[in-house]
């Protein structure tokens, strides 16, 4: 039987050790699969869900090869959305902390580009980015691959389903021949592996099946009327009270709607889909990680490459005709030991696309009435436990999460546990603030401030303030 041990493969001792602290001590079954052959060099096709492991999977390859001392891009990690970027930007980091001082550069749109020149200039030994952006550097000739010994696309099956194919093979294209290239994919349907057939060199191919353990997520169907949908998703979330909930609509339209629906009901909702500006599409998964979004209403495109821990409920507001689809929506919840609970809403003419979820996880699934729910006409949505302050000021201002939370434990007298997470960006600061305490604490800051107005003291300094209500 092979070792699932971290200790079994050919790492360094620092790198090891680091796993050991992380508490990475058995391997998941898709590092399990690939990191040996990884290891040796070969160029791999990866079929695994979000949440399988798959960053490490990569990730540890890369730093076991880097050489810190040699300032050039060694290796190149392709994402589909600044989000997933970001979070696979920070593992890496995590990741990197025994091997010395490496560096990892994000490169995304909707960041102004002189900064992100100016970091090149200094050099970065991995580089995580978009494909729209990393384009753009190679036109400036900001950005030089011609060192690249690891190249990771991850996620290729978004990437290519928005659009991106053109620019991922001028990227290859930048890239040396001589090089591994790690393709990981949700689904690897016949067209992606036709278009990318060219970028790899006799390559493993390991898949992970996509499925999910019946003990940590309790999946329900219910049947519903073709003009119930809306309000059958307000009664499944007064009924379960879920704290956070992502419902996955099939376009943007029903999105809009049902979250309107929904806050028209009392609910903390927004809706997230493909064309928001990405401010708007940032400042709403802040809201929504934090705490004070309840209801996330998303397309699959837009949810895609999210990370939102302690995720309590899926609804399925549609059935979605892919089965793969479906395993990953509800692969959202029921993560890092907890439970979750997978709601699906089934109207007579998708009965079909429910038959080929049961085929493919090979049971029949489990089906519930809308009147077993409770249903009280006066019932209040509860709010959200949280609320967001925008704080006008950010890293440019030289603003840390520490003076946010000093300036609130401090002058306006909160707990620590009465702060949530606090967000800084380049030029905003978001601040999660325990609802009950929320104004209160921002006539605290503000009762002392000369300026008047929405303004608070952080640092012995004025910045303009406000609360988003969601």
């Amino acid at each position: 039987m092979t070792s699932t041990s971290f200790s079994s493969l050919p790492l360094t001792p620092a790198l090891l050790s680091n796993l050991d602290t992380l508490g990475y001590h058995q391997m998941t079954t898709i590092q399990a699969q690939s990191l040996p052959s990884v290891l040796e060099g070969r160029d791999l096709i990866a079929q695994a869900k979000t949440g399988s492991g798959k960053t490490a999977a990569f990730g540890i390859g890369i730093l076991q090869k880097l050489n810190p001392a040699w300032f050039a891009t060694q290796a190149l990690v392709l994402c589909p959305t600044r989000e997933l970027a970001d979070q696979v930007a920070n593992e890496l980091r995590r990741l990197a902390r025994s091997v010395g001082n490496v560096k990892v550069l994000v490169l995304t749109g909707g960041a102004p580009m002189r900064p992100q020149i100016a970091s090149l200039e200094h050099g970065a030994h991995i580089v995580v980015g978009t494909p729209g952006r990393i384009r753009d550097h190679l036109g400036r000739a900001t950005l030089d691959l011609s060192k690249v010994q690891t190249l990771v696309l991850d996620e290729a099956d978004r990437m290519t389903d928005m659009g991106f194919y053109d620019e991922i093979a001028n990227i290859v294209s930048a890239c040396p021949t001589r090089r591994q290239t790690l393709l990981f994919s949700a689904t690897y349907p016949d067209d992606i592996r036709h278009a990318t057939a060219s970028f790899l060199i006799d390559p493993l191919e390991v898949t992970v099946e996509a499925q999910h353990d019946n003990d940590k997520i309790e999946q329900r169907f219910y049947e519903i009327g073709f003009d119930q949908r809306n309000s059958a998703v307000g009664r499944l979330l007064n009924h379960f009270q879920p704290v956070s909930t992502i419902a996955f609509c099939n376009t943007k339209v029903q999105c809009r709607e049902l979250a309107d629906a929904l806050r028209a009901q009392g609910f903390s909702a927004l809706a997230l889909y493909g064309e928001l500006e990405q401010r708007e599409r940032d400042e709403i998964l802040v809201l929504f990680a934090n705490r004070s979004c309840s209801v996330l209403v998303a397309t699959d495109v837009a949810a895609r490459g999210l990370d939102i821990p302690n995720l309590e409920a899926v609804i399925n507001v549609d059935v979605s005709k892919d089965t793969e689809v479906h395993i990953h929506r509800i692969g959202r919840t029921g993560r890092g030991g907890e439970k979750g609970l997978a709601l699906s809403l089934c109207a007579p003419n998708e009965k079909k696309w429910v038959k080929l979820i049961e085929q493919y996880q090979n049971a029949p699934v489990e089906w519930h009435k809308l009147d077993e729910l409770n249903e009280d006409e006066y019932a209040v949505a509860e709010p959200a436990p949280m609320m967001t302050l925008v704080v006008h000021g950010g890293k440019k201002d030289k603003l840390r999460p520490g003076d946010l939370l000093g300036a609130l434990t401090g002058d306006a007298g909160l707990l620590k546990e009465q702060v949530g997470k606090i967000n800084v960006f380049e030029f905003q600061t978001y601040v999660a603030l325990d609802r009950r305490i929320a104004y209160q604490a921002f006539e605290r800051l503000n009762k002392n401030n000369p300026l008047g107005g929405d303004f608070g003291a952080i640092k012995g300094r004025n910045f303009k303030m406000r609360f988003i209500e969601v």
